[in-house]
């Protein structure tokens, strides 16, 4: 077995100070801070030592927590202190944040890369050594969101995928392989190794970490991430704070510079109870979900405590930390306990890191044992009672839209405009069109794919059958997931079922599901029978999974099955049958579900750590097909002029125009849209068509349509992505007459236009854009594209009545000025239509949450003004915005 290598050099690792004593100098008790709160300040003393902020920071930071907490009275043990104590937020303008690594997938990951070789390129012609723009956070970039399921259900499928991921990316993969060599600090894991947040949580994360400082000392510190998806946050499950940035925010942080964050909001919630026998983890994170979107946590940092956390695993902890942006959540946190170390000795770590994970957060403060909870402070809390939890799914578009098995059917009832026919031998409405084990939690669960497995041994000896419409696939997150269930006796059910194993990659949770069966696709294309995927991924909304499927349920493995033997969602499985046996049986759900005993034995004799440590021990090695990739070298990225997948982007010599003086005037609205507007409606995503700009610019070069590959494998043709972006057939813009997709109306001409063509019309005339939308705008993955295509579209801001952490991030990191309506008013109280132009005033006195007067013009001469505020966090945000985004405003350091 292989262990990680660890970063710095080695040495001997020594505590370089004494966070009780920090906090005691701060007239602050240690163990009454929460202990996200300890892992920040741990965070911002380093720093200090290191030169890299001031020293006053580390106390400042515990008095102001300290008052929060107090101000807030939330001992851990009930109730919520709302805006408690933000008065004290005066004394922490900003926080600085320096992780100790970053993790990347593909997706999110090239575009990373492609920005730091145009530095490198801007920098050599400006005579700079290309070594200056060089990461110095360690990283690792893991390819697992390319893979797409064009063969399932047979056991080639995962040969056949992984055969066509090649052929397709093969510029990309060299683009990679380049990079490896390039940026010493950047290391690449092949295809097929698994999915980015389970390699994390199984391997990658080491929870205290040895770090070289400037004087050359090893220190030990809290294992700190940031990622390049949304999901990033799944590794709290294991006590290491982190969360997901976007692309543009990543590059930065690689070349040291600190995230600056706003003081934040810190949230305890105190679960209780324990899971009802039957739940499984997936049942828990859909309801916490619809809980905490209820409660109200966008863009804070959650701390799980409280008697019940005792009786969550690491994977069930991580099935929640994973979903902590669809609650709207930056991040989630549990403290290293006697679980985490548990964990990390069951997934194959050596036991001196183990030990060295105990002592060390047992010396820091850091280690979380059941008799402190009640010291600790928080500003408010939220409590959840775990034995509320029923068996559930979530849809038909949102991961918060929690339903009962007993409301599934009513549920799609408002999608519905026909009766479904009774007796029908092919699919119509409802039907269970796509049924995929998926995701980087659910998949990789023990107890959860144990359950599945279960339930397909019983269904096979029953003698059912998935209906022949329903695709069936299974892509664990984890290469360790086939050994256990093959050990389990469990893998060939699944197969029979259609179950084959067809990658070690997202698939169908993001969207690479492939093709329909043709008896569905024909269904859907000629009788427009309203389709549905059950899946057992962590995001549904509406296109993401597949452009032919109009509804996705999020359920946990072992109700995939069941929906995929039953063929539809219109049966209530509580009271009707899953299927019929042979014999004419009717066979219910309580039939085939395990017993939880059952289930436990099954883990026990079929889970051990040498599965984990066999999985990864040639992580960062490829196969035959990788080793053999033609790839550049050197320092500089050989740019190829007629390449239509990998182009020199824009963003450093020509980025988008600063807010540099006081007024933007006679701005157009490009869209108006409405609500959870998802980054899937607003990024490029999925195939590429012959029928879009896109297409048809693919067409112009040359390239056959069967080669077009999809958005995802073409992220680095930002031309490409330039014409998809706003370019999703659900997208609905109250400016196109009604007609879903890439579509507006040009003004002052009146023409309907794609959003391209109208973009481009208004960059001729010298037309500053303005997109304007409503609640929760860019909710979803940490899609950089959703702000990159933004801005070379030529949108200069985005008015929304509020926006998702990571988008408004993102937008800010293009040089997009986010703008959110006066509280509690909306487009349509200003009566925009998008026919009006808008003036923005007082942008020379930008500030964080700072006022902008917003002069709406109509086209009859009459005009209305009103104040909106900035989304703008931090004064070092103002300044990106100033320059155009971060990558001038890097370049512009790395000149002087």
């Amino acid at each position: 077995m292989t262990s990680t290598p660890q970063h710095p050099r080695a040495g001997r690792a020594e505590p370089a100070h004494d966070l009780v004593a920090v906090a005691a100098a701060a007239g602050v008790a240690l163990d009454t801070l929460p202990y996200v709160v300890r892992v920040l300040l741990e965070n911002v003393v380093q720093l200090a030592e290191e030169g890299l902020c001031e020293a006053a920071l580390p106390p400042a930071l515990a008095r102001w927590a300290a008052a929060r907490g107090a101000a807030g009275g939330g001992d851990g043990t009930g109730g919520a202190g709302g805006s408690a104590g933000a008065g004290a937020a005066g004394e922490l303008a900003s926080l600085p944040f320096q992780p100790a690594r970053i993790v990347l997938q593909d997706y999110s990951g090239i575009p990373v890369l492609l920005d730091l070789a145009a530095l490198r390129a801007a920098a050599a012609r400006r005579g700079i050594p290309a070594e200056r723009v060089n990461p110095v956070v360690p990283a690792h970039l893991v390819v697992d969101h390319t893979v797409r399921v064009d063969a399932a259900g047979n056991a080639a499928a995962l040969r056949t995928n992984t055969d066509l991921e090649y052929a397709r990316n093969g510029e990309r993969y060299a683009l990679l392989r380049w990079a490896g060599q390039a940026f010493p600090q950047v290391r690449i894991v092949p295809p097929g190794k698994g999915i980015i947040h389970q390699i994390n949580l199984e391997r990658l994360a080491q929870v205290v970490v040895r770090a070289e400082g400037p004087d050359g000392r090893v220190r030990l510190r809290p294992d700190t991430v940031l990622g390049t998806d949304s999901h990033t946050s799944m590794v709290g499950a294991l006590g290491v704070l982190g969360w997901g940035v976007g692309g543009i925010e990543a590059t930065s942080v690689l070349l040291g510079e600190p995230v600056l964050l706003a003081p934040p909001r810190v949230v305890g919630v105190r679960l209780t109870g324990r899971p009802r026998p039957g739940t499984t983890a997936t049942d828990l994170v859909l309801t916490l979900t619809q809980f905490l979107r209820s409660y109200g946590v966008l863009g804070a940092i959650l701390e799980f405590h409280g008697p019940g956390v005792a009786s969550l695993s690491v994977q069930d902890r991580a099935t929640v930390a994973n979903m902590a942006p669809d609650y709207g959540a930056t991040t989630a946190f549990f403290p290293v306990d006697r679980e985490t170390l548990r964990f990390l000795a069951a997934t194959g770590r050596p036991a001196e890191q183990v030990d060295l994970v105990e002592r060390h957060c047992r010396e820091r403060g850091l280690f979380h044992e059941p008799d402190a909870a009640g010291r600790i402070r928080y500003p408010e809390v939220a409590t959840f009672d775990l034995g509320s939890v029923e068996p559930c799914v979530a849809g038909p578009h949102r991961p918060d839209q929690r339903v009962p098995l007993d409301a599934v059917p009513g549920s799609l009832a408002p999608l519905l405009e026909r009766p479904v026919p009774t007796g029908a031998t092919g699919p119509v409405d409802g039907s269970v069109l796509i049924a995929a084990l998926t995701s980087c939690t659910n998949t990789s669960h023990p107890e959860s794919m144990v359950i599945a497995g279960l339930v397909a041994r019983r269904a096979v000896e029953l003698g059912l059958r998935v209906p022949a419409w329903t695709r069936t696939s299974l892509a664990p997150g984890s290469r360790a997931v086939p050994e256990y269930l093959e050990r389990a006796g469990l893998l060939d059910p699944l197969r029979r079922l259609g179950f084959d194993v067809v990658a070690f990659g997202c698939t169908t949770c993001h969207g690479n599901s492939g093709p329909l069966t043709p008896e569905a696709a024909r269904a859907v294309a000629e009788d427009g029978a309203l389709g549905v995927a059950v899946l057992s991924g962590n995001r549904n909304f509406e296109g993401r999974i597949h452009p032919q499927i109009r509804a996705a349920y999020l359920a946990s493995p072992g109700l995939v099955v069941a929906y995929a033997l039953a063929g539809t969602v219109t049966r209530d499985l509580t009271t009707e049958p899953v299927g019929t046996a042979p014999d004419g049986t009717e066979v219910y759900l309580r039939d085939l579900w395990p017993d939880p005993a059952e289930v436990a034995r099954t883990v026990r004799a079929a889970v051990d750590p040498g599965q984990f440590g066999a999985a990864y021990a040639d992580l960062f090695e490829g196969d035959e097909r990788w080793r053999s990739l033609a790839a550049p070298e050197g320092e500089l990225y050989a740019w190829q002029d007629d390449s239509t997948y990998i182009l020199e982007p824009p963003y450093v010599d020509a980025p988008s125009a600063g807010l540099t003086g006081d007024e933007l005037t006679g701005a157009r609205i490009l869209a108006l849209l409405g609500d959870s507007v998802s980054t899937d409606h607003i990024s490029p995503v999925g195939a590429i068509t012959p029928q879009g700009d896109a297409g048809r610019l693919l067409a112009e070069l040359g390239v056959p349509e069967a080669e077009f590959n999809s958005y995802g494998g073409r992220r680095g043709n930002h031309h490409v992505m330039l014409r998809g972006t706003f370019g999703s057939p659900r997208l609905r813009n109250a400016m196109a007459g009604g007609a879903t997709g890439p579509w507006t109306v040009h003004h002052p001409s009146g023409e309907l236009l794609s959003i391209h063509a109208a973009a481009e019309a208004h960059r001729a005339a010298g037309t500053p854009l303005v997109v304007v939308a409503g609640r929760e705008y860019g909710c979803g993955s940490a899609r950089d594209w959703a702000a990159k295509g933004t801005a070379l579209l030529g949108v200069r801001a985005v008015l929304a009545e509020s926006f998702e952490r990571i988008h408004r991030s993102n937008l800010v990191g293009m040089g997009v000025l986010p703008l959110r309506f006066p509280a509690g008013s909306t487009a349509a109280d200003h009566g925009l239509d998008g026919s009006e132009q808008l003036d923005l005033a007082g942008l020379a006195a930008l500030r964080p949450h700072g006022p902008v007067r917003v002069l709406v013009r109509r086209a009859d001469g009459t005009a209305h003004s009103f104040t909106a505020t900035a989304a703008v966090e931090t004064t070092r945000e103002v300044d990106y915005l100033r320059v155009g985004g971060i990558l001038p405003f890097t370049m512009a350091r790395l000149t002087a």
